[in-house]
This record gives structure tokens, sequence and C-alpha cells, in this order.
């Protein structure tokens, strides 16, 4: 260890992460000690890590945090995230940051702080190209005064905010790429429930959140990710630059992205009540996807049935395509309609919502569209399997796997059972 460069050193302390660990670690020598003082960049201070900190009062925090951090000369990243039960006063937050802000690149502040505190004018016009944020109020943002030049990903969870500061938050950003929010309490400026943003972001995704209309104007968005929403309208307007769009246990009426499904790759739908006909328009041109995933999907026509000759034809570079079997009154939701092949599919992921003796021939169906398929994964809920009948029809498909296994001795078969 002793011919170890002492930067190296500071490198590997770093990949440590927890607070407590790189302090016990450092002292282990001299050098040490001077790789940590020097050459650290990275300081965790979670509860997850340590659930000690959650004996610790917020003051004696506020003290053991202040006093590491001062022992450091480098630091690039700093994480502190602790339980409800603290509340970190303004003085030593200000110091921190204060002390920091010649080399910090990336902050992650999950604290609860006094109301009056804005953490993001302490933050601003620094060298920050990060910033996570959680359990604050953001107030009074002035994006003459408050700039982020660095910054490219701004995250907020259980934020408090404004609709319009939440705005001028994000024009004070003009490099911002990524901007993720869960459970953020925004505040509307008038009784009208809806919101629009403006941005040059690149990745956009929203958690656990509820508005009449949200409009997002992003001309080179590339990944947009909704998840547990509900909207009464959704609606994306950019210049098709989108590849990834990811929607789960969302809750709209009327979702438009507009122009952007010419560069689709990806394509990842679940717990999503749709109208296929209308989704189906929305990304019939993504003649580039790549990867498809319908899960846990329900349609509002209970006739509607989405066949694979329509998945062959207009989805030609289709290498991976996963989707949950669905029987509603003799009708299965995935048809097996047309002859056309699947020919660059070689990852299927099937599973079912409830087992039943069809669900065997659709496997067998759809291994037979795929014929460079390279592996199957088959995911089911055997926790829904109780009677003895239901426990027999499992019993016979784990059977006829086996076979088909024989049969395709090039495809590798996985079960994924919960």
């Amino acid at each position: 260890m002793e011919n170890i460069p002492v930067e190296v050193i500071g490198n590997i302390l770093s990949h440590i992460r927890s607070a407590r660990n790189n302090v016990v670690a450092s002292s282990t020598c001299k050098k040490w000690r001077q790789a940590w003082r020097s050459h650290f960049h990275t300081l965790s201070f979670n509860s997850c890590d340590w659930p000690v900190y959650h004996d610790f009062t917020s003051d004696t925090l506020e003290i053991l945090i202040t006093q590491t951090i001062f022992q450091t000369k480098a630091l690039r990243c700093l994480i502190i995230s602790m339980s409800d039960v603290h509340e970190f006063s303004t003085v030593p937050v200000i110091a921190w940051l204060m002390y920091t802000r010649d080399t910090l690149c990336e902050l992650h502040f999950h604290v609860s702080a006094p109301p009056m505190f804005n953490i993001t004018e302490k933050c601003s016009r620094q060298k920050l190209e990060g910033l996570a944020l959680g359990r604050n109020s953001i107030t009074r943002v002035d994006p003459s005064y408050q700039k982020f030049p660095c910054l490219k990903s701004l995250s907020l969870s259980f934020v408090s905010i404004l609709e319009l500061d939440l705005c001028l938050l994000v024009t004070a950003c003009p490099g911002l790429e990524t901007l993720s929010m869960v459970s953020p309490e925004i505040s509307m400026s008038d009784s009208q429930a809806s919101m629009e943003i403006s941005s040059s972001l690149k990745e956009f995704s929203v958690e656990s959140f509820g508005l009449d209309k949200f409009v997002i104007e992003a001309d080179l968005l590339e990944c947009l990710h909704l998840k547990d929403c509900t909207f009464e309208v959704f609606e994306l307007i950019g210049k098709g630059s989108m590849k990834v769009l990811k929607v789960d246990d969302v809750r709209v009426i009327h979702l438009d992205i507009g122009d952007n499904a010419d560069s689709l790759e990806f394509v990842d739908i679940s717990n999503f009540t749709i109208m296929w006909p209308k989704f189906y328009h929305m990304i019939s041109k993504a003649s580039k996807l790549r990867r498809l995933r319908l899960w846990g999907v329900v349609f509002e026509d209970d006739d509607e049935v989405v066949d694979l000759q329509t998945i062959s034809v207009f989805f030609p570079q289709l290498m991976f395509l996963s989707l949950s079997y669905d029987l509603r009154d003799g009708v299965l939701n995935y048809g097996l309609q047309g002859s056309s092949l699947l020919t660059n599919v070689s990852v299927l992921e099937l599973g079912w919502t409830s087992i039943n003796d069809l669900f065997a021939v659709w496997v067998a169906g759809l291994l037979e569209r795929c014929p460079n398929l390279k592996k199957m994964v088959i995911h089911g809920f055997v926790s829904e399997v109780k009677t003895h009948e239901e426990c027999i029809i499992l019993a016979k498909f784990t059977d006829f796997i086996i076979q088909l296994g024989r049969e395709y001795t090039d495809v590798k078969i996985e079960f994924e059972y919960e």
C-alpha cells in the first residue's frame, strides 16, 4: 500500500461513500489521512447506511457533519439524507455550502429545513452539475440572481414550490438536461390547474403527481417517464427527438406526444388503460422501435385486440417484446392473427395475470413467430394460483414448457414467479 499514490487512495476511499466508514478507514495511517484530507471527493451521510443516525439529535448531527466536512479540501459530491425526525437549522447548512462551493459538483440534500430557508438561493452561482433536493420548500426564485450555469441534472422529491417558481427555476438552468420530480407539491398561480414548462431538457420524469393539464415543451427531449400520475391532458411539444416513452400506472384522458414518435426506440406501457387504436396511431410511426413492453394494459373496449401482424409489420426492427396475457370474455388481448414473423426479436418476456390452458397455446404461437429468438422469460403470479384446478393447470404448463425447451434448444428459457 505504501507504493500507491495518495491520489489513488483518495479515489478508493471515495468509493466507500459512507461518511462513518470513511472516517474509520482514513485513520489507518498518516498517508490515508492525507488522502482523506486532500483527495477525497465523495461524502455521504445517509440514515439508511447507519441506523444510529436516528438516535442523534439534529444539533448533534449538525456538529458531526460540520466537523467531518471541514476535514476535507476537495469534495465534489456531498450526500446528506436523514429521516423525517431531523430538521437542520440554517447556519450550519450555509456553512457546508460555502465551505465546499469551489469544488462541489453534486449535492443531494434530503433533510427538512426551516420553511424560510431557500436552499436554491444558497446553491446558485456555483459549479453544481447535479442537484437533488428532498423535503424542502423552494420560494422566491429570481433567475436574474439565482443562476445555475453548470447544472445538468435537477431532482425534486417531496418539494413544495409555486408553479411560477418551478418554471423560473428551470429557466435559471440554461444547460439543464434531466428534470425529475417525485410527489411535488406545486401550488398553482391561478385557479386553473394547468402548467406549462418550456426547456431544452433531454430527460423528464414525474412520479405521484396530478394535474388537470400538463404541457411540456422540449425540442431535445429524448426520454419521457410518467409514473403514478393523474392528468386530464398531458401534452408534449417537441421536434421529434424522443427515443424512450415509459408510462406506468397513469390515469390520463388525453395523452398527446405530437410528432415525437418518429425516433422512438423503447416504449414501455404498464398498468395503463388505453384505447388501443388511438394509442397505436400515436406510436405507429415508430419504425425504429426496438423494445416494446405492454404489461398490465387494459383496453377500454373489451373487443379490442392487438394482433402480432400489426406489431411485426409496423415495427420491423423490434428486438425485445414484452406482453402480459389477459383473457376477457373469451377474447385474448394479444391475438396471434396474421402470418408475419417477428424476425429480429431475440428476447421475449411473457406473463399472465390469471393462468389458464390457453396460455400455453399462446406462448407456443409466439415462439413460432420469432425464428431468431435467443431468450424467453416467463413471469407468473403463483400467489394467484389457489384452487386445485389452477394448480393442475400450472403443472401442465410447466411440463409443456419443458417440452418446448427440448424442441427449441437454442432458446434460453427462464422463469420468474412471484
